[in-house]
């Protein structure tokens, strides 16, 4: 099986995990994560955070978004920039005004809403289909967030529900690897 073969089939067993918890699993699960987050260090220490719009297969950390807020963070979110095919950060201040609907479907900042450097972020909440102890990430495919984090010096952390935790994810060079995932 080649590489790309084997993250397609470890995608298909993840989604078909996740889809088989209930709605009140998820949302424990979630509620247990986003807990554990705001009680680490790196999220009291930082000061600019990037966050997720989950998907629904997706960890919902939303309640970190406002929680960010309400203490003051700088909370920056990915928006895809169709003219570069690619995610940039950007600056979040007020929710009911500053989110849209995005090219897939997920909330993200508006155009009003301004890019924010990498080199600014302490701190980088990320989603992802599956993750191993060792903080490799196993994304949707399309390798956008890879992008994104490729070169980002901060602090990098996965949010995953316990089904989405894998002995070994395949990884090729690309692949930015986190150095922690909270997981429940």
């Amino acid at each position: 099986m080649t590489l790309p073969e084997a993250k397609a089939a470890l995608r298909r067993t993840m989604r078909e995990r996740v889809e088989k918890l209930s709605p009140a699993e998820r949302a424990s699960g979630a509620a247990r994560i986003c807990q554990q987050v705001r009680a680490q260090e790196f999220w009291k220490s930082a000061k600019v955070v990037l966050l997720f719009a989950p998907l629904p297969s997706e960890v919902d950390a939303w309640p970190l978004v406002e929680a960010a807020l309400a203490e003051g963070k700088l909370v920056a979110l990915p928006r895809f920039e169709r003219s570069q095919n690619c995610y940039v950060a950007a600056e979040v201040k007020n929710l009911g005004g500053d989110l849209v609907t995005g090219a897939f479907g997920i909330r993200e900042p508006a155009t009003h809403c301004r890019e924010m450097a990498l080199a600014k972020v302490d701190l980088a909440l990320v989603p992802g289909l599956a993750f191993d102890a060792s903080g490799r990430r196993l994304g949707r495919g399309k390798g956008f967030y890879d992008r994104l984090l490729a070169g980002f010096m901060g602090f990098k952390c996965g949010l995953a529900l316990e089904v989405q935790v894998a002995p070994e994810i395949p990884t090729e060079a690309f692949d930015v690897r986190m150095d922690s995932v909270i997981k429940a």
